[in-house]
């Protein structure tokens, strides 16, 4: 079992990152965390206050999404916002719908999930301040802290924020 963590290098909800990664991790399960450079990823606490640095493993243009078997996109105001005008980072979450994988977004991140069209008839969650455009989307959006939806052949799995990390982290560290 492999993951892909998809980020930008700025902006990103740090235990959003960090927490799903260590988490998978000691699940045994190989992550691979791609950005858009090989500079350090600087997360933010509250989308305000700097959190911690990582350093990615690669860059969203030198990955293969067919090497995968999760991808998994953190959220943060800031990374999501940028991260949906990345087009490497749209063709990817296209590529793991159309191959029937499993994608887990948290927080603002199903925003890259509505500009790559993977939302229509989706049931999801997400934080409060997207979920007009969710809907707008085409999907049903539910205030629920975790949301698995099978349908179109591909599973989504969603939380709202970093208080649903715990049941978030439970559903991605059980798959395969």
């Amino acid at each position: 079992m492999s993951a892909l963590v998809i980020t930008t290098n700025y902006g990103i909800e740090q235990d959003e990152l960090t927490v799903p990664v260590k988490a998978l991790r000691d699940a045994g399960i190989d992550v691979t965390i791609a950005a858009v450079s090989t500079d350090d990823i600087r997360t933010l606490v509250g989308d305000e206050k700097p959190g911690e640095s990582v350093t990615p493993d690669t860059t969203l243009d030198d990955v293969d999404p067919s090497a995968f078997d999760l991808l998994v996109v953190p959220g943060g105001t800031i990374n999501a916002d940028q991260l949906r005008l990345e087009a490497t980072a749209l063709n990817i979450a296209r590529a793991f719908a159309r191959d029937g994988k499993t994608i887990a977004a948290i927080c603002h991140a199903p925003w890259l999930l509505v500009e790559a069209d993977l939302t229509r008839g989706k049931t999801l969650t997400s934080f409060a301040s997207i979920a007009t455009d969710v809907r707008n989307s085409g999907a049903t959006w539910v205030d629920e802290e975790l949301v698995t939806d099978e349908a179109d052949g591909w599973t989504l799995i969603t939380s709202r924020s970093p208080e649903d990390l715990p049941a978030f982290t439970g559903a991605i560290t059980s798959i395969g």
